[in-house]
């Protein structure tokens, strides 16, 4: 079946995107180097704003080419769930009393671990939070991870450490959810009709991910050891504890923001009750997070939209392949595409091999640091940290190079560990 118009001009618009993803730190130089325009190339430069951006010419180049009323239709047919979820939860889990709850419990296995506090700080941030995403969702666990880590290692770390850090926490936190069908999102498009339950996800996934992830933050923690013990101490909290019963509170919201994960009338309603309750106890609260919030939930509805009109390519180079180049396929095009969306795509062709279930989802998740599109909470956590980096952008080409090894790891466990 020939694509039509619309789909074609969607393929190309999808491919500006791309280009303009990898090319934003091109605009934050030239908002310097052109003052007099620097607020429009500045907003340019915004990675969270890119697929937002060209998804908004997406629409009006669809009532062009059809019409208004169509191009309308297109976009409420698109499901918004995981956008509204990804803000929710990062407003909630970058809260103050999160924060500190998350911190209490770094100190105590930090304290446990036998190696230098700063050491095993880093160790813990890098490894033990990503696994965590398998029971509080992967984008809280990236919120935690990276505010953990924004004023401690990125604060004074040298651009080689930073972009090492950067890729094992992007790679660690999207192989970091698959010990539960519930937390990672291109496990949760298959996980019902495929039959992916938790012994499954144990069996298959969960082990081979542990061993990854605590492979890679291992390593990382001793290449770059001298560097982390020499960077200059976080500076100390000068903020009163939570008290008990508004911490628990906190605690109980995020849950249930989780729990109604797909419901967005609940979490949405839970996240209002949560602003509330900020509002009312602003002396237990830093700023909320929500620019961050909302400019990712930007991005990933963006990414909906433009993945909308991929479909027509990618289900069938997908189906070309077996369930051995399926795998790297998979790694690959997560790279150019939202991991989720591929194992959707999976998802609709009935008759398909459990050796290839599994080469496609695993492919998808290996994948999922790459780049800043390539797995949902990528956007939270280059949200939180690109400060730190030169100019306020991260550069894609240092976030692949920082990737990299970490998801050679990765499919080395995935690739070669066998079934428990």
């Amino acid at each position: 079946m020939s694509p039509t118009t619309v789909q074609i001009v969607g393929a190309v618009i999808f491919a500006l995107a791309l280009i303009h993803t990898f090319s934003t730190s091109i605009f934050e130089r030239l908002a310097h180097a052109r003052p007099a325009h620097a607020g429009v190339w500045h907003l340019l430069g915004e990675v969270e704003v890119v697929f937002g951006f060209w998804a908004m010419i997406l629409v009006v180049a669809m009532a062009v080419l059809t019409s208004g009323p169509e191009a309308v239709t297109y976009l409420d047919s698109r499901n918004y769930t995981e956008p509204m979820f990804v803000f929710a939860i990062m407003v909630v889990a970058g809260s103050r009393p999160i924060l500190q709850a998350a911190r209490m419990a770094v100190d105590l296995i930090v304290k446990l671990l036998p190696l230098p506090k700063e050491l095993a700080f880093f160790f813990t941030a890098l490894a033990v939070v990503p696994l965590l995403g398998s029971f509080i969702t992967e984008p809280a666990a990236m919120t935690l991870a990276a505010l953990l880590l924004r004023d401690s290692v990125f604060k004074g770390a040298s651009n080689r450490l930073r972009y090492a850090a950067l890729g094992v926490l992007f790679v660690n936190v999207s192989i970091g959810g698959t010990l539960t069908p519930f937390a990672a999102p291109p496990v949760l498009m298959v996980a019902a009709k495929w039959n992916f339950d938790l012994a499954y996800m144990l069996t298959h996934f969960g082990w081979k991910a542990a061993v990854a992830v605590f492979i890679n933050a291992s390593m990382l923690t001793l290449l770059f050891s001298r560097e982390i013990r020499a960077l200059p101490p976080a500076p100390a909290s000068t903020e009163a504890r939570v008290p008990l019963p508004l911490l628990v509170l906190h605690l109980l919201l995020l849950l249930g923001i989780v729990v109604f994960a797909h419901h967005p009338a609940a979490f949405m309603a839970l996240l209002l009750l949560f602003m509330g309750i900020a509002t009312a106890y602003p002396q237990h609260q830093d700023r909320l997070i929500l620019r961050e919030g909302l400019l990712v939930a930007f991005f990933l509805g963006g990414l909906v939209v433009l993945g909308g009109q991929q479909q027509w390519w990618l289900q069938p180079l997908l189906l070309s392949m077996d369930a051995t180049s399926v795998y790297y396929g998979a790694t690959a095009l997560t790279a150019i595409t939202d991991n989720a969306a591929l194992t959707y795509l999976g998802s609709l062709v009935e008759g398909l091999s459990e050796e290839f279930k599994y080469a496609l989802v695993s492919g998808a998740v290996t994948g999922g640091g790459l780049t800043i599109i390539a797995n949902a909470p990528n956007p939270a956590g280059a949200s939180i940290l690109r400060s730190r980096f030169d100019d306020g952008a991260i550069n894609a080409l240092g976030l692949l190079a920082g990737a990299a090894l970490p998801t050679v790891v990765a499919i080395g466990c995935f690739r070669l560990l066998p079934n428990l």
